[in-house]
């Protein structure tokens, strides 16, 4: 038996292509939660149809727009649009107590370029949903025309405030040049004529202040008239099909991944061996022969691979004296193939059926007997799974092959199924792997253990033989010329410890082992 290279058995945390089949074997699993996630979505759409709902655009012009603008004052527009302020003046057009809270959450707005705005409304009926997003619209033009005078009129006021202060600058001016006609004043020709150009200059100046406070309190009219109802509030009508549509794939799409992800965290969690490398390891034995999938039916390639399984086992067994068919998570299967491995051995053979639910017995119970009956021409056929009485499988054969179900098993009891085989010293001749995954190409061979692995089985049952038929030569030991002078040869090399010398006496007819003294004729010293 060779020593296991500790790098080759090391296992990764995380194996991808045990998850993937894993995936791949519970199919079912997540099927049925995208087609309950399907069935959810389309029952949702049904409960829950879109209300009535009514669409207008706006125009939205702003003095700061510009071509390179990212939409910005839209963003700006329609985060205005969704407070209490416009709410409430929409819900007072509308002469409605509704909350404005509430009436905020039955409305929204999107931009749809850097100056349209479109609103949707929603109410218990398309002639509510028109009303309110007519007075909505009113409500949103008329405050984005309320801001923008407020604006212009904060721009005036600080225009005229500018204005006021060089008027005050151009009176004092004045004065001085006033004081200056005085035969007293001590103003010169020249100060004078500074004076003069400076109460030039600051009576220009008020008058441009004026002007552009007028023109600031008159605003921007084209902007105010440009910002309007662009398109007329309308019913929003839809297919019913469309919603339907929708909720139902946002069911399938939530429902597939969910179950994606639980078969995946299923195939971590439950530790179910499914590829022929792993159950090999797990039970010590190699992977002889696989069976599909039990199906409902005769089909006949799955009873067509069972008897070439059974054939495969029936020459496997011949000469190999009484032999066991255990079960783990498919005694129908074993049932089947216990009876195709009787039927390829011959009719002599019978079956000792110890299954929990008798199968054997319900296919072929003319070929049942006792388990009391000798071993020599039957096939045992019991289980190994829970509730297992470890202890009375000793009586279905000396050597056993299990048949085995890929995933139905966690490593654990698999540990533990070989373990309890080996304290009862039943070999294990090889494993047959029932619903194997198609795409597995891992081998399930073990290149050890040629007491129990097929390619070895001949070689040792000719030792044996040999060694059964092979005559036995006796010995007797040397007279010893002094008490405790055995003759002795010291071997090579010189770790073997001494051998005593025997003289070789005749075969006895009856065969029992010959004693002398009490002791065996052949015996070493240490």
């Amino acid at each position: 038996m060779t020593t296991p290279d500790t790098t080759q058995n090391a296992q990764p945390l995380l194996d991808l292509q045990r998850v993937l089949i894993a995936i791949r074997r519970r199919r079912r699993l997540w099927l049925s939660a995208a087609l309950l996630g399907l069935l959810a979505g389309t029952v949702l759409a049904f409960l829950s149809p879109t209300p009535p709902t009514a669409v207008t655009r706006l125009l939205v012009l702003h003095s700061e727009d510009a071509p390179n603008d990212s939409g910005t004052l839209i963003k700006t527009d329609v985060a205005i649009l969704q407070t209490t302020r416009i709410a409430d003046a929409a819900l007072k057009k509308l002469g409605s107590t509704e909350p404005p809270e509430r009436f905020l959450k039955s409305y929204a707005g999107t931009g749809l370029t850097n100056n349209v705005l479109e609103l949707q409304v929603r109410a218990d009926s398309y002639g509510e949903a028109v009303a309110k997003a007519q007075a909505l619209a009113d409500a949103f033009i008329a405050d984005h025309a309320q801001r923008m005078q407020s604006a212009a009129d904060a721009e005036a006021q600080a225009l005229l405030g500018q204005r006021d202060q060089i008027q005050n600058e151009l009176t004092d001016v004045d004065r001085q040049i006033a004081s200056s006609a005085n035969r007293n004043s001590q103003i010169g020709p020249a100060e004078l004529q500074s004076l003069y150009a400076r109460r030039a200059d600051l009576t220009s100046r008020v008058s441009d202040f004026t002007n552009k406070a007028n023109e600031a309190r008159i605003g921007t009219p084209e902007l105010a008239a440009g910002t309007q109802i662009v398109d007329a509030p309308r019913p929003l009508t839809e297919s019913a099909l469309g919603p339907l549509v929708t909720n139902a794939g946002i069911g399938l799409g939530f429902g597939l991944i969910a179950g994606l992800g639980l078969a995946a965290v299923m195939s971590v969690v439950r530790d179910r061996p499914l590829l022929r490398r792993e159950i090999s390891a797990h039970l010590g034995a190699s992977v002889i022969a696989q069976l599909p999938k039990p199906r409902r039916g005769p089909w006949g390639s799955v009873a067509a691979q069972r008897k070439r399984a059974a054939a495969t086992l029936a020459r496997t067994v011949r000469d190999g004296g009484s032999v066991s068919v255990l079960e783990l998570g498919c005694p129908k299967v074993a049932a089947e193939l216990a009876l195709e491995m009787a039927e390829q051995l011959g009719d002599g053979i019978k079956i000792v059926d110890d299954l929990p639910h008798r199968d054997v017995t319900a296919l072929a119970p003319d070929r049942v007997i006792d388990g009391s009956a000798p071993e020599e021409g039957r096939i045992g056929v019991g289980s190994v799974s829970a509730g297992t009485a470890w202890t009375d499988l000793r009586r279905l054969g000396a050597e056993t092959v299990l048949v085995v179900r890929a995933g139905k098993a966690s490593t654990l009891w698999l540990h533990t199924v070989a373990r309890q085989l080996a304290d009862l010293g039943i070999p294990i001749i090889g494993v047959v792997l029932v619903a194997p995954d198609p795409r597995d190409r891992t081998d399930g061979t073990l290149w050890d253990g040629l007491h129990t692995a097929l390619r070895g089985r001949a070689e040792f049952t000719a030792a044996a033989t040999a060694k059964k038929d092979s005559p036995t030569k006796w010995f007797a030991p040397l007279p010893a010329t002094a008490p405790r002078a055995e003759q002795t040869v010291t071997l090579t090399p010189v770790h073997e410890l001494p051998t005593k010398q025997f003289t070789p006496v005749t075969t006895r007819a009856d065969g029992p082992e010959m004693r002398l003294n009490g002791k065996l004729p052949l015996e070493r010293e240490g």
